[in-house]
């Protein structure tokens, strides 16, 4: 039991990166069928419907002070619908998948920079070093999307931009949180939780800001699935679990594995471009990440 244990430990986080990176996979795959905020207002109520029913069926301990349900919808807000919600709206808008990805990767630098003040983490010096050369090797990844951007109009996506970068800091805000407040109780109907606060924050700005799109055809059905399923209940839960058992920073560390597997599975689903360049990105980024997180 203790080795399965051990084993179950040592590969979450892979795992954890895996299911998160199909997410921009995903929403490639919707994006024609469904508007962003409208398709990520069902993805959250679907989920938490799904994560009540196990709760039930599992016999799950739910908080029982409002203070407690607060803490967990407000970590929803955050991690769920202040995340996703601006960083789909601004690659809808036409942010480059490029300068998305870089902000996407700022997460853990900003994570790093706050973790002394917020949660008392102090890094070390190897540890920023890894940080820093995790940045680096998200640059090389990226590199052939940033060097296609138009700078005119960029310019003239400022609010966009500023939206995208809302979102980056919402999901760095939600990690400490998370730490902070909702340290305890059972993670499943925390999720549960959190998706509510997610659909309440969610699905007014989709009835604000669009048609409430959604055509039923299999690809849109099977990534709302997809994203239902591993992503909103498996990545998810993960995620609460990682945070929960381990330093926010070392956490924060993993989003820079996410832009090179995303780079991977795009070559191998889409045929996108893949060049030697980036591919010594992600080993980069790799040996970043390692050397961030080794305690």
């Amino acid at each position: 039991m203790n080795r399965l244990r051990l084993l179950a430990i040592a590969l979450a986080p892979a795992l954890f990166v895996f299911l998160w990176s199909t997410g921009w996979i995903n929403a490639r795959a919707a994006a024609p069928y469904a508007d962003p905020l409208s398709f990520l207002a069902l993805r959250y109520a679907l989920a938490g419907a799904l994560m009540v029913v196990i709760c039930m069926a599992m016999s799950a301990s739910w908080p029982t002070s409002r203070a407690a349900q607060g803490h967990a919808m407000v970590s929803g807000v955050l991690l769920h619908a202040g995340y996703l919600g601006p960083v789909w709206y601004a690659v809808a808008q036409g942010v480059p998948a490029g300068v998305s990805g870089v902000l996407a990767g700022a997460q853990p630098l900003l994570t790093a920079l706050l973790a002394p003040a917020l949660v008392g983490e102090r890094l070390s010096a190897r540890q920023w070093v890894g940080i820093a050369i995790g940045f680096f090797g998200i640059l090389l990844v990226l590199a052939p999307k940033i060097l296609g951007v138009d700078v005119a109009t960029l310019g003239s996506m400022r609010t966009v931009l500023a939206i995208n970068t809302l979102g980056m800091v919402s999901a760095t805000l939600g990690t400490f949180y998370q730490k902070r407040f909702v340290a305890t109780g059972d993670l499943r109907t925390v999720a549960a939780l959190q998706y509510l606060g997610a659909v309440v924050a969610t699905l007014p700005a989709a009835m604000l800001l669009e048609n409430m799109r959604f055509d039923w055809q299999w690809p849109a059905i099977l990534a709302l699935a997809w994203s239902v399923v591993a992503i909103s209940i498996g990545a998810v839960l993960l995620l609460l679990w990682l945070i929960r058992n381990g330093a926010v920073s070392r956490v924060g560390t993993l989003i820079y594995l996410v832009p090179p597997v995303v780079a991977v599975e795009a070559w191998l689903l889409f045929g996108e471009q893949m060049t030697a360049l980036q591919v010594f990105g992600v080993v980069v980024v790799v040996a970043g990440v390692a050397l961030a997180v080794r305690k």
